[in-house]
């Protein structure tokens, strides 16, 4: 099944609601950053999180989220566009910390200390730029203390990733409602009894379920509609052009000094770590422009 995004909201217009699959999206970024299985659940719920986040864009808008911690990881990073193009990377791919009552340590290795930074880039002059600080860590619980304490929008979030022994991300996906100004109070509580007696929700990613069988589980007895639904995949938007401006704005002497060097000059993109090389002509070049 191809990983992809469901958005959805309910026929009496008190709630919005989405689920994604990101099983490919999750690994093909986590493969790219080299990540041990501590760091790979981490990254996939980040990833996962952007995605179900990027389900409220439109046109051309973006969005990145970025989570700072004092663990291990250090810094993890993800952006989306309304089209479902994503991509992710992490500062430290290897936590190195053992399982906490069979489970990958994720708050430990984020750090129980920090922020999460969330840039909307909406097509205004100035993007959006809201912060918070670390709830639990656990990235999902993250997520919905930032949508409901800054954005003011009560949100319930809920993110899987199941790692195989060989370390490779066989399940991932997520799930993400909001109760908007004119929920009726029968109906968030019907809600709130279904999130409360989920199934863990890796236990429903590998038993197959769908993004919209997901979303049927959480909403029944509250009909539906459908919005929209949307590919997911990872892309990187590097290109070498961006590279040069990038080494542009290093200053002339730092240019300069570079391009004095006797081996070229390598750029890796840390998103999909594309490896840019620059011959000491070129950077030469750079300089007379």
């Amino acid at each position: 099944m191809k990983d992809h995004l469901v958005r959805i909201v309910s026929r009496d217009g008190s709630l919005r609601a989405a689920a994604a699959t990101t099983t490919a999206l999750a690994e093909a970024i986590c493969s790219r950053q080299g990540t041990d299985a501590t760091a790979a659940v981490a990254l996939g719920r980040l990833v996962t999180g952007t995605a179900l986040l990027g389900s409220l864009l439109k046109g051309d808008q973006r969005l990145a989220l970025m989570i700072e911690g004092n663990g291990p990881l250090q810094k993890l990073q993800a952006e989306t566009d309304a089209d479902g193009h994503v991509r992710g990377s992490i500062r430290i791919p290897v936590a190195d910390l053992p399982l906490q009552e069979g489970r990958f340590d994720v708050a430990g290795a984020i750090g129980r200390a920090g922020f999460l930074h969330v840039v909307k880039d909406l097509g205004l002059k100035e993007p959006y730029r809201g912060m918070v600080q670390l709830y639990t860590s656990e990235v999902a619980e993250d997520l919905a203390y930032y949508l409901t304490t800054s954005e003011q929008v009560p949100s319930s979030v809920g993110l899987g990733v199941y790692i195989e022994a060989d370390g490779t991300i066989s399940s991932a996906g997520g799930f993400l409602v909001q109760s908007l100004p004119n929920a009726r109070e029968e109906t968030l509580v019907q809600l709130e009894k279904r999130l409360t007696d989920l199934p863990p929700l890796t236990t429903l990613l590998r038993q197959g379920l769908a993004p919209v069988q997901i979303l049927e589980t959480l909403f029944a007895g509250i009909p539906f509609d459908i919005l929209a639904q949307t590919d997911l995949e990872f892309r990187c938007h590097c290109r070498r052009d961006q590279v040069r401006q990038m080494l542009l704005s290093l200053g002339r002497e730092e240019l300069r000094e570079l391009s004095e060097r006797e081996e070229p000059t390598t750029v890796t993109c840390e998103f999909c770590k594309e490896v840019y090389t620059f011959s000491r002509e070129e950077l030469q070049k750079l300089l007379e422009t």
